[in-house]
């Protein structure tokens, strides 16, 4: 079993489904209001135990309702909590979600996120040290993405960055990740002054540009790959890049090449959007396996 740390964001999700989005200064009636578990890192932690990794998270959430809420569905989901820390001086994160039009828009209030700092991450090296993987996402401080970037690579853990929500990032970072997974319009955040082309071919099997419906394209050191999506009827789109992170760190853990182990993120991440709620359409490692 594969050995997969998760560092960023927990959150409760505040999900409104409506036919359309509202115009400024518009009101709408709605079809459907729910609170779920999610956040980035608290996504992809769960997204990688249902896939079978042995699965740590490195985070915070508040000492309140919310809070017990996401430790429970952590337990739930046997993903390990020796790292998560309830703070007294903080609310929980939340995410305010619109689903509408087939898509979803999303405001981020980032609570007691903000307090997973460099001096935190420092309680966790030894489960750093140890892991086959590290995953970590920016809806937490730009310092410790770069702290974790330091010490993944004095460590040579590999490092998977999420750069989501999309923010210029060092190059120092860019050196040290294994790994970046932007979509398109983070991609043109990242690589303000290149082409998406030039981006890829400067970072030849790091860079990995998820396309949404037309999948995942890289550069091999000789040509473009575009591995291809898979077409399903999408319910709910939250999570489906959070999917995707998780089951290409559980693949790449288990030896499986760049090319297999996207075609099995971009499997995982189709079966997700088909139920509603970032964890709730997460799929099993069988339920990906057999629709492989």
């Amino acid at each position: 079993m594969s050995k997969i740390v998760v560092i960023g964001s927990s959150s409760i999700d505040l999900v409104v489904s409506a036919s359309k989005r509202p115009n400024a200064g518009e009101t709408i009636i709605g079809d459907s209001f729910k609170t779920v578990p999610g956040g980035k890192g608290a996504n992809q932690a769960v997204a990688a135990a249902r896939l079978g990794a042995e699965v740590y998270m490195i985070g915070c959430v508040g000492k309140d309702n919310y809070g017990n809420t996401i430790l429970d569905n952590f337990r739930n989901n046997n993903v390990c909590i020796d790292f998560v820390e309830p703070v007294t001086h903080s609310e929980t994160g939340t995410a305010h979600i619109v689903l509408a039009e087939g898509d979803n828009s999303i405001i981020v209030v980032k609570g007691a996120n903000d307090y997973i700092t460099p001096d935190f991450i420092n309680k966790a090296k030894s489960v750093i040290q140890t892991a086959d993987i590290v995953l970590i996402q920016q809806e937490i401080p730009e310092e410790t993405v770069e702290h974790v970037a330091e010490l993944c690579d004095f460590f040579q853990v590999p490092l998977i960055l999420n750069p989501a929500p999309a923010r210029v990032i060092s190059e120092n970072v860019i050196e040290k990740a294994a790994y970046l997974t932007p979509n398109e319009h983070e991609t043109s955040i990242l690589f303000e002054d290149m082409t998406k082309e030039e981006a890829l071919r400067k970072y030849p099997n790091k860079l990995l540009i998820t396309e949404g419906r037309n999948g995942v394209r890289y550069f091999n050191g000789e040509v473009e790959v575009l591995v291809p999506s898979y077409n399903v009827e999408a319910v709910d789109t939250t999570g489906a890049g959070d999917t995707f992170n998780a089951a290409f760190a559980v693949a790449l853990s288990e030896g499986k090449s760049i090319e297999n182990s996207l075609q099995f993120a971009n499997r995982a991440a189709s079966l997700s959007v088909m139920k509603f709620g970032a964890q709730g359409g997460m799929p099993t490692r069988s339920e990906v396996e057999r629709n492989l």
